[in-house]
């Protein structure tokens, strides 16, 4: 006989032998729909654990602050800091080891930090969402019960093995950097300190004026004896940039009005003196194919009043050897 056709009494049992198993499960929908959606909102996280993460211009010769300084490169002189440089910066200073920071250090969105509320959050929703299926979102409970119990167990192993991997030894929390657990506790190294005599004084008083002397004439070859290899690509690009412009920077009449030096230290064989450089000079640009009257001639400066510049020189040798300009800074 079909069901609908049974007597009222027996219907009424046959009805409520169904609905007795299914209100049971309705019972769990909430916290089955909670489990849910936790595990998919830090699904997320561990795929992306496993797949990981990846300067001067115009005339004048020293417009930017460059070259190098050896261990003090970029340290804080007094002077503006060195922008361009082939010495590598400290890595200490932006991320351990050049390295991004990972993201259980503190990176990454608010729901990669805080997954646990992101699927509090969502299991409210798939409860709502499966309060409006019905029958059929209970019907699928138990699919989904064998599927959350193995994704949970899953991710329960990973995370404590994963805090044993990453834990410090003897305990406590992880530091928030790699860097700032292998910092050495001694200072970093910055060369030996020393001095510096007359003649070397008077070194470097020749070799600024010579600078300025071979830039006002454009002369490379000069400047080759003058300073490192560094800081003589960083004169040709000047050039070369006034020359596709069309312009040249005269330089005359450099006077040096004050010289004091600041430091000087060694590292191995290399012997560094850092100096203040106050100086005047004509300083002035003119238009390349264009004559002394013409209109257009002098593009900027003034070829008839001195101007006065203050800058930074660092200067480097062998032991032993004659001193080369290293870096300018400006001030």
């Amino acid at each position: 006989m079909h069901p609908l056709m049974l007597p009222p009494e027996q219907g009424r049992d046959f009805t409520m032998s169904i609905q007795s198993p299914l209100q049971h499960l309705a019972r769990w929908r909430l916290p089955l729909s909670l489990c849910f959606c936790l595990a998919l909102a830090l699904a997320p996280s561990l795929a992306d654990a496993r797949a990981g993460s990846s300067s001067s211009g115009g005339g004048k010769s020293s417009s930017s602050s460059m070259g190098s300084r050896g261990s003090r490169t970029f340290e804080n002189n007094g002077a503006a800091p060195v922008t361009r440089s082939m010495t590598p910066s400290n890595p200490s200073a932006t991320s351990p080891m050049g390295a991004p920071t990972p993201a259980y250090a503190g990176g990454g969105s608010f729901f990669q930090r805080h997954p646990f509320l992101t699927g509090l959050a969502g299991g409210f929703l798939g409860s709502m969402l499966f309060s409006h299926l019905g029958g059929l979102g209970t019907g699928l409970g138990f699919l989904l019960t064998l599927l959350i119990i193995g994704g949970l167990i899953f991710f329960v192993v990973r995370l404590l093995s994963g805090s044993r991997r990453f834990a410090p030894p003897g305990g406590g929390a992880m530091p928030r950097s790699l860097g700032a657990a292998a910092a050495p506790a001694a200072a970093r190294f910055r060369g030996r300190d020393t001095a510096v005599g007359d003649a070397d004084l008077n070194a470097f008083q020749g070799i600024h004026a010579a600078v300025q002397e071979a830039w006002g004439r454009g002369d490379l070859g000069r400047m080759r004896q003058l300073m490192t290899p560094e800081m003589l690509s960083y004169f040709s690009e000047e050039l070369t940039r006034n020359t596709s412009q069309g312009v040249q920077n005269v330089v005359s009449d450099v006077r040096l009005l004050k010289g004091d030096v600041s430091e000087a230290w060694e590292e191995g064989d290399l012997e560094y003196a850092t100096a203040f450089m106050q100086w005047s000079a004509i300083d002035y640009v003119v238009r390349l194919g264009r004559s002394p009257g013409q209109p257009d001639y002098i593009v900027s400066g003034d070829p008839k009043t001195p101007t006065e510049a203050e800058e930074v020189w660092t200067f480097v040798r062998r032991r032993g050897g004659d001193w080369l300009l290293s870096a300018i800074q400006q001030v």
